[in-house]
């Protein structure tokens, strides 16, 4: 009987969650209104500041650079044959021209700018558009340190040169900035529908870290994960990366940094008394998520987690706050991990920070605040700074000692947010309860 009352309530809770998705014919819609609001209300602005009048971005049909990516039509899956856009910036408050130098046009988002019969070779129709409108700086996607700016491929850029005069080819310059700055600036209607990502996916972890799918000393680690990417698939979700859920016990193994992050956990069955872990992020709207929560399974007997593991989760809680506090338009993101953890260490927590930009990617443009094995700093990446209208995954983990266990356990907690330019503020809360799960017979 028991088990059928958990199938119908799991069954409802999926239903519900299903009412959250659109189907592909209204997201497609929907993809389309935002890609329109970018071009129309976030770029031009970011071409200004980054002092470009030309982005010129090319992909080969299946090799395609991560920005035209975020830029072709909802019903354009990749590039077609070789597709080159230009979008060039007239000044003086004109709206932005945006040109298809292709065999195509691309929807109306870019007009076609090429006629084949006319002017047989692409390279210098992408010259003659250059030329008609005489851009003083030519950005193109190459940059050393950020590979989601450097997708224009080698060929590409040895034939765009080449089919370039002297003249153009001294104003071509790196787009790395402008790129970047694409890829992390959030529009408003983008933040209208962001949270309802982070909310499906809480919900997909409540879920997993239910009596509805553990059952101690039954459910396997596998068991969970895979769940979680069966039902991310059944509502028509995608995952950008295969989801984890790790175990904490009071045992003699200590905590192991590169085999918490990089190791998947095998055929490892939930006890009562573990404090479990899950690392999870779907994909929705063309945007990413990135979440990380912790379970205690009650031991028979116990109503609440030991007291112990409740300040723990306040500590991680505390380090959370630190960060977010630190954030400033122009900070850099060591700047920002160095305060951060300064403060920490003075307040008497062992923190760890590797927060990183959310948006078109999981691991997204934008500062790095640290990683796990870099909590000095990180070169260039680190170095850029802070910009309003951003969205963060703040990741991080405090050490605390648990008496009981007479060990360490760390509180790894992953949390997506929004930051303005003047405040923080979560895409839907954050944890500050640990999820329980009862053991049978209680």
């Amino acid at each position: 009987m028991r088990a059928v009352c958990t199938l119908v309530l799991l069954l409802v809770s999926l239903q519900c969650m299903a009412k959250d998705v659109m189907n592909m014919q209204a997201r497609s819609e929907l993809v389309d209104e935002i890609l329109t609001q970018r071009f129309e209300q976030v770029l031009p602005s970011l071409m200004q500041r980054t002092n470009i009048d030309m982005w010129v971005i090319m992909s080969r049909e299946y090799n395609e650079d991560p920005v035209i990516k975020t830029m072709l039509p909802s019903t354009w899956l990749s590039a077609r044959r070789h597709t080159m856009l230009v979008i060039y910036n007239p000044g003086e408050g004109k709206p932005l021209e945006r040109l298809a130098v292709a065999r195509y046009a691309v929807t109306d988002l870019f007009k076609k700018a090429w006629d084949k019969e006319a002017q047989p070779n692409q390279w210098e129709a992408l010259a003659e558009v250059i030329e008609a409108r005489n851009p003083k700086r030519i950005a193109v996607n190459v940059s050393d340190a950020f590979a989601l700016a450097d997708g224009m491929s080698s060929t590409e850029n040895r034939k765009f040169m080449a089919a370039l005069s002297p003249t153009f080819k001294d104003r071509v310059v790196s787009g790395e900035k402008l790129a970047i700055a694409w890829l992390e600036t959030r529009s408003k209607l983008e933040m209208q529908h962001y949270p309802t990502l982070t909310q499906i996916g809480y919900k997909l972890i409540g879920t997993a870290f239910s009596n509805e799918i553990i059952t101690p000393g039954i459910t396997t680690t596998d068991d969970v994960i895979w769940w979680l990417r069966d039902q991310s698939k059944a509502l028509g979700l995608e995952n950008w990366f295969h989801p984890s859920v790790s175990i904490q016990r009071a045992d003699s193994e200590k905590f192991d940094q590169i085999k918490a992050f990089s190791k998947r956990a095998g055929e490892n069955i939930i006890q009562p008394g573990d404090l479990i872990h899950v690392d999870f992020g779907i994909t929705y709207l063309r945007l990413n998520t990135d979440q990380q929560q912790h379970a205690y399974i009650l031991k028979a007997g116990e109503t609440a987690p030991p007291e112990s593991i409740v300040k723990a989760l306040a500590a991680g809680n505390r380090l959370q706050d630190i960060l977010t506090n630190n954030f400033k338009v122009g900070r850099t993101g060591n700047e920002i991990l160095k305060m951060s953890r300064e403060q920490a260490i003075e307040e008497g927590l062992t923190p760890a920070i590797y927060t990183h930009p959310l948006g078109f990617h999981g691991h997204a443009a934008g500062p790095t605040i640290g990683m796990w094995d870099a909590q000095e700093g990180v070169p260039v990446k680190g170095d850029y700074p802070m910009y309003p209208n951003t969205v963060y995954s703040i990741e991080l983990n405090a050490a605390t000692y648990i008496p009981e266990w007479d060990k360490d356990i760390r509180i790894m907690l992953e949390e997506d947010a929004f930051f303005d330019g003047e405040k923080v503020e979560y895409l839907d809360g954050r944890q500050k309860v640990l999820h329980l799960i009862s053991s049978p017979g209680q």
